[in-house]
């Protein structure tokens, strides 16, 4: 057994994360990870160091024909289910699967009223022959296909449970080297990760401007109407930039914990999402129905800022009544 096995296997029989260890020895854990990956090898004081924090021998830790532990408080072996790079690596490809789904579902859900839109907005100007009656009826059906299609992708979602819930639902660790591996990979997409998520988030802030202008200085439905339509292609092209990003940095971060414990921010994160799957549908229903009762998008729009500051009282109050937790 070399000196990184060892030290993986002495860390995780000592129940501690890379950082810790890297806290215990006043070092980055990005040294502790580069010895665990065999990039780099500590020097002499810090395998001093090493043997005394994890009770060892320098020998132990030095020999690689030293395979039993010397420790007079040796820790039992993990018994958690060990994972291997091909698994962790499936699952990976198992998420991106699934935020693939989840991103084309709420996209074509999001965009299923925009048909609607158009053929109203063909209908105020009296262009392509279409009148009121006809245009809702297209719409209405554009948004039955489209929301059928949108339930399709969520339904198939189902066939990847298998691959995830072993990671995200069982304790576990990791084999040899898969940390590093995975800790890089980590490391390498998180600029991308940040770029996407902030352009995303920059577009959800600024989709509602072409609505509000049009409704300042343009007196027609019809383009209020379009501007509406460009307000949800905005917001859905933040969603197509955020969500496979965000779900990629979640698996990583899901394989790298090395096991299974709902901390708090888990709970919290599971009930925010909880809320959301109920709230989000519920005003888009609202907002749908209040429009095509009033027809008033330039006003209606309004209802998702609103709605957007009430989801997160909501999420507050939530966690109140759950602050045991």
């Amino acid at each position: 057994m070399i000196l990184a096995e060892k030290i993986v296997k002495l860390r995780k029989q000592a129940g501690w994360s890379q950082e810790e260890l890297a806290e215990k020895m006043n070092i980055s854990r990005q040294s502790v990870s580069k010895w665990e990956s065999t990039n780099s090898i500590p020097d002499l004081n810090k395998i001093i160091l090493l043997a005394e924090i994890f009770n060892v021998s320098t020998d132990f830790l030095l020999k690689d024909d030293n395979e039993t532990f010397d420790s007079p408080t040796e820790i039992q072996n993990s018994t958690n289910i060990q994972i291997s790079l091909e698994q962790a690596t499936a699952y990976i490809s198992s998420k991106m699967e699934v935020s693939s789904l989840i991103t084309k579902g709420v996209m074509i859900s999001l965009c299923s009223v925009v048909p609607l839109l158009f053929f109203l907005a063909m209908a105020e100007t009296n262009r392509m022959g279409i009148t009121s009656n006809i245009a809702a009826a297209l719409g209405i059906i554009c948004i039955v296909v489209m929301v059928a299609i949108a339930v399709s992708f969520f339904i198939r979602i189902n066939q990847y449970e298998k691959d995830t819930s072993l990671i995200d639902n069982e304790p576990f660790e990791l084999a040899y080297g898969v940390h590093g591996v995975f800790q890089d990979k980590l490391e390498k997409f998180q600029p991308s990760y940040y770029r996407r998520l902030s352009l995303g988030i920059f577009l959800f802030i600024v989709s509602f401007i072409p609505m509000m202008l049009a409704s300042m200085f343009y007196s027609g439905s019809d383009t209020v109407l379009m501007m509406l339509i460009v307000m949800l292609m905005v917001i859905a092209i933040g969603i197509f930039l955020v969500a496979p990003a965000s779900a990629k940095y979640d698996a990583y971060n899901n394989i790298l914990k090395e096991s299974f414990t709902e901390t708090v921010k888990s709970k919290r994160t599971k009930r925010a999402e909880k809320l959301a799957a109920f709230y989000w549908p519920l005003l888009t229903a609202i907002f749908l129905g209040w429009s095509l009762w009033t027809m008033q998008w330039n006003i209606t729009w309004i209802i998702w800022p609103v709605g957007a500051v009430l989801f997160i009282a909501l999420v507050g109050l939530m966690e109140l009544l759950n602050k045991d937790d």
